[in-house]
């Protein structure tokens, strides 16, 4: 699915280009419409854009793909923001799990609507409603019901069995789609070498930790990695977590301070500098017959030899 979305009513010209699956519009169960959203980003502690679906029960991830200089033709205008915005679904356990983590330093369980809350990122307590943070807040804390209330208390223990769960998934996937990772992706380029089964193992781990360690903080990460018996990096290898290879421009959508920076006009492009005096004197002048500045740095033509 291929949208745009109009920033201000102004710009009637200001708008990007979102993919996306046909689900992440679908509205028939729901009166809401899918909405972006300013999220603390749990692996850089900073802001992120994310998106909800309608009815708030599912999370997206927003990702951007650009490229400077380039713009979109959407109908019969002429979009300047060039980019591609990725929307792909993502398990809200991620997002809630940090404020797991902080509150479970007090050591007692509590509510989870009374963890899930942000004064800087409101929208925080949101992620609650989300099917799947609901019926899965067991894979990452201890549970007890009171009555008919429920309250949390994080377990690291839990934590490091859901990760690794995740791992395993990822690790059957790579393999199931035949894509070599660390020695195996110079081996199966040239000559195919062989590789202990054990060494290869390890491959597929780091590299599926690697990925996990992109929707994690770095301390958990490391703990992740010891609970996985693979011993730190301490030079870059093709196993390092492929997050430190990434483009640039894959990157996840940093928000601004304006909620979603997609809704203002803050990206519309910079218009030139203004130009000085000396300058616009300059630009006046005639330069009909003046040399160019390369030519006088090109080479001389030797004269032919007779």
């Amino acid at each position: 699915m291929a949208g745009k979305k109009k920033r201000t009513p102004n710009l009637q010209n200001d708008s990007w280009v979102v993919v996306a699956a046909d689900s992440v519009i679908n509205t028939k169960k729901h009166d809401s419409d899918p909405t972006f959203v300013r999220l603390r980003n749990p692996a850089t502690d900073g802001a992120s854009l994310y998106l909800l679906g309608s009815g708030d029960t599912q999370l997206y991830e927003v990702k951007a793909f650009e490229e400077d200089f380039h713009s979109w033709f959407v109908g019969q205008i002429v979009n300047r923001d060039g980019r591609l915005l990725f929307v792909t679904p993502m398990d809200p356990l991620y997002l809630i799990l940090p404020y797991l983590i902080k509150s479970g330093n007090e050591g007692k369980f509590q509510p989870v609507h009374q963890v899930v809350m942000d004064e800087e990122f409101p929208a925080c307590s949101r992620l609650l409603s989300c099917t799947r943070a609901q019926a899965s807040l067991h894979h990452i804390a201890e549970e007890k019901e009171v009555g008919s209330q429920k309250f949390y208390r994080y377990s690291q223990e839990r934590t490091m069995n859901w990760l690794k769960k995740k791992v395993e998934r990822i690790v059957v996937a790579l393999k199931k789609k035949n894509i070599s990772v660390g020695e195996g992706v110079k081996s199966s380029t040239y000559v195919r070498a062989q590789i202990k089964s054990e060494d290869q193992e390890d491959d597929y781990l780091r590299y599926a930790h690697g990925l996990i360690s992109e929707y994690i903080c770095e301390d958990l990460s490391k703990a992740f990695l010891k609970h996985l018996g693979l011993p730190e990096l301490t030079s870059p290898k093709e196993t390092e977590p492929p997050s430190k290879k990434r483009k640039l421009s894959d990157k996840p959508v940093e928000a601004g301070e304006d909620y979603t920076k997609f809704n203002s006009a803050d990206f519309a492009r910079k218009p030139p500098k203004k130009m000085t005096a000396a300058q616009k004197s300059l630009a006046k002048v005639d330069k009909s017959g003046m040399k160019t500045m390369s030519s006088f740095f090109s080479p001389k033509v030797k004269a032919e030899k007779k």
